[in-house]
């Protein structure tokens, strides 16, 4: 194609992107200025009907005699049209006429590469860049030529070129913008067809993949990534990416990988530093990680996201002094960022002084914040305002940081609802009657599931506190299994648990046997069982019931008020949409309970409950039938939970540090005045709490 879809072509008058109008006779100015619409009318028809282009093209020849401009666009059209026989001929003679035009140069490559004269192409190509090197489509072409002649490494410094150049693009400029605002369609609709157009752009293929991770469809995203880099492989920031998404999709190890073959080209980028140290942190090595930051911080003490990191790293290691101090230092260093104040709202135990809330209501104050950081601002600000006592401006503040975090992740109840339905449908009673017998039988987990912010970091501080367990964190393990098994087994209207009939016995023995290697990455102890905390498991206990049959389920649960209104007064960093409504999260919390109850149900006693309040009230009592259950003997250290000195990543990491207490039991009444639409959308589960289960659980 010859005009970029967003800038209709015009004559311009620069000889490197265009030749200035000039007709044999004295033209007058109407004249020259009808020449320009019509040259720009067959420029513009290029991208969606290049039979008219020509057409176009060659009723301005007819009038005007070898015009350059109207012979550039009717070789172009030719070769679109697939006569690209005509289109060499066209374009050969224009680049011999106009041996300085990098434009007819490299539009010619682009016909001869098309009608497979590789060397010439080549040549043409070479001479477009030599005249124009900041022409950015000149070496995407280029690339795509060299990987044909094979030459693999040429080509892909070529597509780094192109990359380096499309600055100037104005396609991936709307995109990139797009991108900057979360407008995620408009850059999807702008993207798309590019790529169709273009397949081997790089930078399109990475700015996708970058509106795929947003989107939470990891798996495109990496896929992506994965050609950009098979095209690219100097492409540096595309590889960064990579390791940023095999981190978030729990690949640690090749996550580690790549950042390591950033560092052995770069070794002192802060960037790739700080890559490395947030994967170690993911994989819980937060030792090495927190030396990498103390180094980068002596030598860098000017970047503010990385004294955030650094705070994070020193948070889930218990170090709250210095973490607090790392977050001080990236406000002072940047007083827009509303992340660092959340995140020292974040700790719970932390008190904002009266000069902070001045400050937070300042910057939340501004016309220029974005969504973003005007939405972690409204978070903290809320915090900050709930521990003076004033309420009702806090709960405010928590409504419109949930509104801007909703824009930025939209969520569908009714979708949610749906899947929950047909995974009630599919592990039937029935369903594990047929499959007696199946999985991989290692007793090794325990998978703590439920809401977030209903007491399940508590459950796992007091069972990594015995000696057989070790505590992990929230393993994206189970769900990036069923994403696979979604792909392979599951097709059009037919959910993947629809299709579990497909597998046999030695299939689901797999599949717990890959769920404990995808797993090992984080067993660091040699203890026998180990945590696997991710809340939202809790719609995997059937599958986790087939291919684990001897691992434990423990379900924790907390008042559905003080559960919920907890959830929506957390912003998370990713994967919990539905909790920024109150209608959203109460029917979320209503859909859990009616699929727990399901499979109470269905599989007796399979699913330990602890009830957080009972857990207060009576902790020894509740700590030994957990461990009973989870087939441990009783140890004292379980009491003893809050001296456990294990890193902990989660926004409960300063609470599970203090013994038990009943602090935040009835902290929701303050702000019961404005909960009736989460009453309503709880229904009848409200009043029904707590529901005793079938057996095995707490009261």
């Amino acid at each position: 194609m010859w005009a970029d879809p967003e800038r209709p072509w015009v004559a311009d008058g620069k000889a490197s992107n265009c030749v200035t109008i000039r007709t044999a006779t004295t033209a007058t100015t109407a004249s020259v200025a009808s020449l320009e619409r019509a040259l720009a009318h067959a420029g513009a028809l290029l991208e969606h009907d290049p039979a008219g282009a020509a057409a176009q093209a060659e009723r301005i020849l007819r009038a005007t005699g070898q015009h350059p401009q109207a012979l550039l666009i009717l070789g172009v059209a030719r070769n679109a049209l697939g006569d690209v026989d005509a289109a060499v001929e066209i374009l050969g003679a224009l680049a011999r006429s106009r041996p300085d035009w990098a434009l007819a140069h490299m539009e010619l490559g682009i016909a001869q590469a098309r009608a497979g004269r590789t060397d010439d192409a080549l040549g043409s190509l070479r001479n477009a860049t030599n005249l124009q090197p900041d022409l950015p489509r000149v070496w995407l072409a280029l690339g795509d030529a060299l990987s044909v002649a094979g030459d693999v490494q040429a080509a892909g410094d070529a597509y780094v070129r192109h990359v380096h150049h499309s600055a100037r693009d104005g396609v991936l400029l709307r995109a990139a913008a797009a991108l900057q605002r979360n407008r995620l369609p408009d850059a999807e609709s702008l993207l798309r067809p590019r790529l169709k157009a273009f397949p081997t752009d790089v930078a399109a293929m990475r700015m996708l993949a970058e509106v795929a991770g947003r989107l939470g469809e990891d798996a495109d995203a990496i896929s992506l990534l994965e050609r950009c880099l098979e095209l690219a492989p100097g492409f540096h920031a595309a590889r960064q990416n990579y390791a940023q998404m095999l981190n978030r999709t729990n690949r640690h190890a090749e996550a580690l990988a790549e950042a390591h073959a950033l560092l052995a080209l770069e070794p002192d980028n802060p960037g790739y530093r700080n890559l490395k140290a947030v994967i170690l942190c993911r994989m819980g090595d937060y030792a090495p990680a927190i030396a990498i930051y103390d180094r980068l911080m002596a030598e860098h003490p000017d970047r503010p996201r990385i004294w955030m990191s650094y705070g994070n790293a020193l948070k889930a290691a218990g170090q709250s002094e210095r973490c607090i101090d790392a977050y001080r230092k990236s406000i002072a260093l940047d007083p827009t960022a509303g992340e660092s104040y959340w995140s020292l709202a974040n700790l719970k135990t932390y008190r904002f002084s009266a000069d902070d809330r001045a400050a937070m209501r300042v910057q939340s104050a501004r016309s220029d914040l974005d969504s973003e950081r005007r939405m972690h601002f409204e978070f903290a600000l809320a915090k900050a305002l709930e521990d003076e006592g004033d309420y009702a401006e806090a709960f405010a503040r928590y409504a419109q940081g949930n509104r801007l975090r909703l824009q930025m992740v939209p969520y569908s109840a009714e979708a949610n609802t749906t899947k929950l339905r047909r995974t009630t449908a599919s592990f039937d009673a029935e369903c594990f009657a047929r499959h007696a017998g199946v999985g991989c039988d290692a007793p090794d987990p325990i998978f703590i599931v439920g809401l977030p912010r209903a007491g399940s970091t508590l459950v796992e501080q007091i069972l990594s506190s015995h000696s057989q367990v070790e505590g992990t964190m929230e393993l994206p393990v189970l769900p990036a299994l069923v994403h696979a098994l979604h792909k392979r087994i599951g097709s059009g209207k037919v959910a993947w648990h629809e299709a579990l009939h497909r597998l046999d016995r030695a299939e689901f023995a797999e599949l717990g046997r890959a769920y404990l290697v995808r797993t090992r990455v984080h067993r660091r102890t040699g203890a026998r069982h180990f945590i696997d905390k991710l809340p939202n498991n809790f719609a995997h206990v059937g599958l986790i019931h087939l291919i684990l049959p001897n691992a434990r389920i423990v379900d924790a649960r907390r008042h559905p008020l003080a559960c919920c209104f907890s959830a929506f007064k957390q912003h998370f960093a990713r994967g919990q949409n539905f909790t920024y409504s109150l209608e959203d999260i109460g029917r979320y919390y209503r859909d859990y309970v009616t699929l727990m109850d399901h499979f109470d149900a269905a599989l007796p006693g399979r699913v330990h409950r602890v009830f957080h309040e009972a857990m207060v009230e009576d902790a020894e009592a509740q700590i030994r039938l957990l461990l009973a259950h989870c087939g441990l003997p009783f140890e004292e250290g379980c009491l003893r939970f809050h001296e456990n000195p294990r890193a902990v990543a989660t926004a409960s990491a300063e609470q599970v540090r203090r013994p038990i207490n009943r602090d935040g039991l009835e902290q929701w009444r303050h702000f019961e005045p404005w909960l009736d639409p989460l009453k309503q959308a709880l229904g009848p589960i409200l009043g029904q709490y707590p529901v005793m289960p079938c057996s095995g659980g707490t009261t």
